[in-house]
């Protein structure tokens, strides 16, 4: 029997010719990630193993994001254990406030993310590096300390799902309605533990921005990892993201180990999906799979309106929430806030204008970070209100308190929304 695209990396990771699902292997590891909050629990972990230093300077990423710029004492104590454990260890890819940005869109912008690597991080999302050809996956920040210590990990061989993509998007519609659609038919268990595998010739006509939403999002189908074919649209992206090196020069990323699956590889289930029937799709409280479009949506007025995170913050997404905004104004007494993934691509938002529009339409722009996707700062709800987000989860009390609601969406019916004041359709515009 064959193997898919996450099965041939897992085998070539344990230095096998052949891996199948279930099988429990010990991988070598390309790169570690952690964060404020995981990074301080691995970090005091890595304390008990009595191994001094990490296993390569140059394979873990420390990425304060979370609560950052610090909201508090305890938040600046936690960016301070994972500074201080960077200098003294030397740490190449440890990204200060002022360079750094949502891990998730910093590390591919970074260029330390290449086809065919294994990549562990102490958070969910850490999956959305499989748009280029990766297989990523979170863990707990305990897996994270083994990691950052032996440069290796545990794994159970993941079964796959393959959604076969035909057919392109109509406009407004983008890779965070695909995302909605597919775990509102699949379902938040829906590919548990298992890898959900992108093909199709649909593929080459998602953005890259696209692809990072989508296999973002895997986890909340309960998948182990998503991953895409590495086509010459991801290389063209990994061209125009070098690696820079301890001595800050740049050096070019090529297209990396690039596997493809095998014609007899066996999955658990295949889905087809033309694109182009794809509506804006919206994800109800209380979780993602509550997934609907305006056929099905009444009146919901909302109260806040949030254009960011590590699955929506991107150039595209920041380009089609101001194409909308431009030349109007978001509803009175309603609070819009945008936060621009990485340095970079707040100083692309800048040079296009797109900042000035979000200002002119009442729009407040924040600094990268994580903040209130995880409740954590920056746009805490209040007891009953309503938020339609960019960003991953729609969880009870996800975003502030337990009654408030959040309503799931791409940048452009969040764009449309904060205009209308309730959930609206972007294809109005």
């Amino acid at each position: 029997m064959g193997m898919t695209m996450t099965q041939k990396i897992l085998a070539a990771g344990a230095g096998l010719n052949h891996v199948e699902a279930g099988q429990l292997i010990e991988a070598n590891l390309d790169l570690v990630l952690g964060n404020d909050i995981t990074a301080p629990v691995a970090i005091k972990e890595m304390d008990r193993f009595r191994k001094p230093g990490v296993f390569d300077q140059d394979k873990i990423a420390l990425v304060p994001d979370h609560f950052v710029p610090a909201k508090d004492i305890k938040s600046a104590e936690n960016c301070k254990c994972v500074r201080e454990f960077a200098r003294r260890n030397i740490i190449t890819n440890y990204f200060e406030v002022g360079q750094m940005g949502i891990e998730h869109a910093l590390l591919p912008e970074q260029g330390l993310v290449s086809p065919g690597d294994v990549i562990i991080g102490a958070d969910s999302h850490t999956c959305t590096y499989g748009a280029l050809g990766a297989f990523s996956t979170g863990v707990g920040s305990t897996d994270m300390a083994a990691g950052m210590a032996t440069g290796k990990a545990w794994f159970k061989v993941p079964s796959a799902i393959r959604f076969n993509l035909h057919g392109k998007l109509n406009k407004w519609v983008s890779g965070k309605d695909v995302i909605l659609h597919i775990i509102g038919m699949i379902g938040v268990d829906g590919a548990l533990y298992q890898s959900m595998e992108f093909a199709g010739e649909g593929v080459s006509s998602l953005s890259m921005d696209d692809r990072f939403t989508i296999a973002n999002m895997a986890i909340e189908a309960g998948g182990k990892n998503g991953i895409f074919p590495v086509d010459d649209r991801a290389k063209e992206y990994l061209a125009k993201h070098p690696t820079r090196k301890p001595d800050g020069t740049l050096t070019a990323q090529d297209a990396g180990d690039v596997y493809e699956a095998d014609p007899d590889a066996e999955y658990t289930a295949v889905y087809d999906i033309d694109l182009s029937t794809i509506r804006p799709t919206v994800s109800f409280p209380h979780l993602p799979e509550n997934a609907k479009t305006f056929d099905e949506i009444p009146d919901i007025e909302i109260q806040q309106v949030v254009i960011g995170s590590c699955t929506n913050g991107r150039e595209q997404d920041l380009e089609q929430a101001a194409k909308i905004l431009t030349g109007r104004h978001i509803k009175e007494g309603l609070r819009c806030i945008v936060i621009p993934a990485t340095e970079k691509i707040y100083l692309t938002a800048l040079h296009e204008g797109w900042l000035e529009t979000f200002i002119k339409a009442g729009c407040v722009v924040s600094t990268p970070t994580c903040g209130p996707c995880l409740g954590g700062y920056m746009g805490i709800l209040a007891a009953g209100e309503r938020c339609v987000s960019t960003t991953n989860r729609n969880f009870v009390g996800r975003m502030g308190d337990v009654t408030s609601e959040i309503y799931l969406a791409s940048p452009a019916t969040a764009a449309a929304s904060a205009i209308a004041g309730k959930i609206a359709d972007p294809t109005v515009y």
